[in-house]
């Protein structure tokens, strides 16, 4: 007994029956489309707007209700397009403006709504303002955009601080005048081409609000906010005291993230947000200590959304994931925000891998999807996730493009592995990614992972997701609204709905438990006696009552 428990209601390329009421975004169902890996439309084995618009009918017929995209705007790409040197030009890699024009058109035909990144911590360092600023003087307009400080030791040798880079190294850049003469430093929290903002200007603040509205007029339905915890930086610039401060992020509140100036920031792009008809929403990646800082972000006149990174990072155990789960929905019930849960994203080592790998990690993955889905609120879904990708992590050396690859100390340098992209059909690489190769190469295995290979195949992952946010549209328990614990056998996770329960077996055996009743969708075969169920090992089951 698998997912082909459930009933099949979907229409290829037709559009989902998208939530119309009031806060959309409470429920839906976002997929993150990672553009470089999506699909390629011109051969150059590189994913592109025009590809994302080909494959829309995939997303539409999944059962998704919004489609977020990660950087496509003009960049030199040292980090993948989150180094910004155009907010309103689309980097010719991926198209045109009239490509996005056609995609926000296309997705809202199919309805789908469509949510673009925004990225305001950092530019490039190819951006105007910042070779503006290289070219000014100490203490000049064009620099007070950005953080430019002189050095310490007696020659201005040593940087400003101790902050580091999160990809590793110092967080400051010594710049040099015409005649090679060193002089001031430049902050950057990430790689040396992406230079910090300084949103204590003026300049800075209005800037972002002509850049949103000008996404906004265009017809995009949302903002994720790259770093949304990061815009504001403690005053004076205060030491840390401590090495590998990467680690530190999302444990405490540090002098460059989480700061309480933020919010003043989101509240005035909530304002803006609520001018436009249609429920725009603000969605933050924010990493902070603790639920409660987190739920800070999605106020009642802030954001809508805020990232559940402590869901994502949660083990594989039952207390451990009730706990996360328990702290999440207090923290949002207490500003009256939806909670959202993601299990991977573009940063993020595939959850598939991260459960264990091989057949364990997939039977973990597949039952994760269903918990996620069953819980209060929205959910992310992670481009190949409903394909059971895994990691790849054996790329050679010399196809990285990860910045943090390169540099020490930061992040681990394994984003490439999540990055690898798509496969759609066919036996061989690139498996109709599109006409050419691809920008980093996709295992052998992947062909029978493809969604081709996938689409029909009731016990498939791919038909899992598609079943999973088929019925989850139809009960109605699910999606926003309250949830409750009921008993269960020691590893298993029982929660209830209205007219529905999920039941979520943890362990490496199989349980007994009474049937709590009719089941309609599991991720492995069930097995009866009398009045019980037997769960299998890394399993999980949707019942309706």
């Amino acid at each position: 007994m698998t997912q082909d428990l459930a009933p099949s209601v979907r229409s290829q390329g037709a559009a989902p029956s998208s939530p119309q009421a009031e806060g959309w975004w409470r429920s839906a169902v976002i997929y993150q489309v990672y553009v470089r890996s999506f699909a390629d439309s011109d051969g150059d084995g590189i994913g592109d707007l025009r590809g994302i618009r080909e494959r829309l009918p995939h997303l539409a017929g999944l059962g998704v209700d919004a489609v977020w995209l990660t950087p496509f705007y003009a960049s030199p790409q040292a980090d993948g397009g989150y180094d910004v040197a155009d907010y309103r030009a689309v980097d010719p890699l991926f198209g045109d403006l009239s490509d996005a024009d056609d995609l926000v058109r296309e997705a809202h035909r199919l309805g789908l709504r469509v949510i673009v990144d925004i990225v305001p911590n950092h530019t490039s360092e190819r951006h105007a303002w910042f070779r503006a600023a290289l070219a000014d003087r100490p203490g000049g307009t064009a620099r007070a955009r950005y953080h430019f400080r002189p050095g310490r030791g007696a020659a201005g040798e040593l940087p400003p601080n101790d902050w580091e880079s999160v990809f590793g190294g110092p967080a400051w850049t010594r710049t040099a005048g015409p005649d090679g003469t060193p002089g001031e430093w430049y902050l950057h929290l990430f790689a040396p081409e992406q230079p910090d903002l300084n949103w204590e200007n003026p300049q800075v603040r209005e800037e972002f609000d002509s850049v949103l509205r000008f996404w906004l007029d265009l017809g995009v339905d949302g903002f994720r906010i790259d770093v949304a915890h990061g815009m504001v930086k403690a005053p004076g610039l205060p030491d840390i005291g401590r090495k590998e401060q990467a680690k530190l992020i999302g444990a405490q509140v540090l002098p460059f993230f989480d700061q309480d100036g933020v919010h003043e920031i989101h509240r005035a792009w909530r304002q803006l947000l609520d001018s436009y008809a249609g429920e725009r929403i603000g969605v933050a990646e924010a990493w902070a200590p603790t639920s409660e800082r987190l739920a800070l972000y999605v106020r009642p006149d802030e954001l809508h959304q805020a990232f559940n990174f402590q869901f994502l990072t949660c083990a594989w155990d039952a207390a451990e994931m009730r706990t996360v789960i328990d702290a999440s929905l207090d923290a949002t019930r207490s500003v009256g925000a939806p909670t959202t849960w993601v299990l991977s994203n573009h940063d993020v080592v595939r959850h598939t891998t991260r459960y264990g790998g091989g057949e364990r990690g997939l039977a973990r993955a597949r039952a994760a999807a269903l918990l996620m889905l069953a819980l209060p609120g929205s959910a992310y879904v992670y481009q190949g996730e409903e394909l059971g990708l895994p990691e790849v992590v054996d790329l050679p050396d010399e196809v990285r493009q990860d910045p943090a690859f390169f540099r020490g100390d930061g992040q681990d340098g394994t984003r490439d592995g999540c990055r690898v992209p798509l496969p759609w059909s066919g036996d061989e690489a690139p498996y109709g990614f599109g006409p050419g190769g691809s920008w980093l190469p996709q295992p052998a295995e992947w062909a029978e992972l493809s969604v081709a290979a996938q689409s029909g195949d009731p016990r498939s992952t791919l038909e899992l997701y598609r079943s999973a946010l088929t019925l989850r549209r139809e009960l109605p328990g699910l999606g926003d609204g309250e949830m409750s614990w009921l008993a269960g056998p020691e590893g298993v996770l029982a929660l209830s709905r209205p007219g529905f329960v999920c039941t979520l077996n943890t362990l490496d055996e199989e349980v007994e438990m009474p049937v709590p009743g009719r089941p309609v969708l599991a991720t492995r075969a069930l097995e009866f006696s009398g009045g019980t169920v037997r769960l299998p090992s890394d399993s999980c089951v949707w019942w309706a009552v």
